[in-house]
């Protein structure tokens, strides 16, 4: 190896790592702080899990949290099942205007949230939907479609229709074709997209807070009144137990469905 490519190969090395850095430190340090005594994050480092035993009794909080996580599977199902039907038809059918309709998935992305926001606000109110859980799941699943729509396409791209071409000449059944060679073939789009939504709404906080009814917040709009009256290392507590409970799946769906790809 010459020094020229030694220089190069560890140049590109050294800015992976500081962009993995840029990513995962400030994350690592919060983790961090939800087990130190202290509420004002002073050194030296004392563990503990008094802030883990103060969000046990932090009713608000944790009913926030459930919220979340009910509003966002529900999102995740209802957003993935609706996207990826609507990306089979986009990827076998002949549509008019089919260009034009995947155009348009891509403004819902690119449109700021608080604008989405008041505008479903007032549009819900018009057609007499309101404020309310129901509203918040509408809400949540018209900002995950497009991400559904997107990534399950990009999968189907590969072709799976072929193979249900193949498989019916070999005399599968259309049903039998479609559940025994392509919906396996679909299967890391359609688990990608449907983490993509249940992120998407679990994190949503521009939508929760215009649409929910007075009583009910979601996590993001808990911890947002949470730090205007005064931040406590509960919500490090919290964020933690998230954040491993989160990449824990991801790992685990990533090594089930190979997202990295085979080495």
């Amino acid at each position: 190896m010459t020094g020229g490519s030694a220089w190069g190969k560890w140049t590109v090395r050294g800015y992976l790592l500081l962009t993995l850095l840029f990513l995962y430190l400030p994350i690592v340090v919060m983790t961090l702080m939800a087990f130190n005594r202290s509420p004002l994050y002073q050194l030296p480092f004392e563990f503990d899990f008094v802030w883990f035993r103060a969000l046990a009794g932090n009713d608000r909080l944790i009913q926030a949290g459930l919220n979340s996580v009910g509003l966002a599977a529900a999102n995740m199902v209802v957003a993935t099942g609706i996207g990826t039907l609507a990306a089979i038809a986009l990827d076998r059918y002949r549509i008019r205007g089919k260009a034009l309709l995947q155009i348009l998935l891509f403004p819902p992305i690119t449109i700021p949230w608080l604008i989405i926001g008041t505008s479903m606000l007032i549009f819900f109110f018009w057609i007499g939907i309101g404020r309310g859980l129901h509203a918040m799941l509408l809400g949540h699943v018209a900002l995950s479609l497009p991400y559904v729509i997107v990534v399950v396409g990009a999968r189907l791209k590969g072709g799976s229709h072929q193979l249900e071409e193949a498989a019916a000449t070999l005399g599968a059944t259309p049903w039998q074709a479609f559940w025994r060679v392509s919906l396996p073939v679909m299967a890391p789009g359609v688990v990608a997209a449907g983490l993509f939504a249940f992120a998407v709404s679990f994190d949503q906080f521009v939508i929760s807070y215009f649409l929910a009814p007075p009583g009910v917040s979601t996590l993001p709009v808990e911890i947002y009144a949470a730090i205007r009256k005064g931040f406590t290392p509960e919500i490090n507590a919290i964020s933690a137990l998230i954040i491993l409970v989160s990449m824990g799946l991801m790992l685990v769906f990533a090594r089930l469905y190979r997202f990295g790809g085979e080495r």
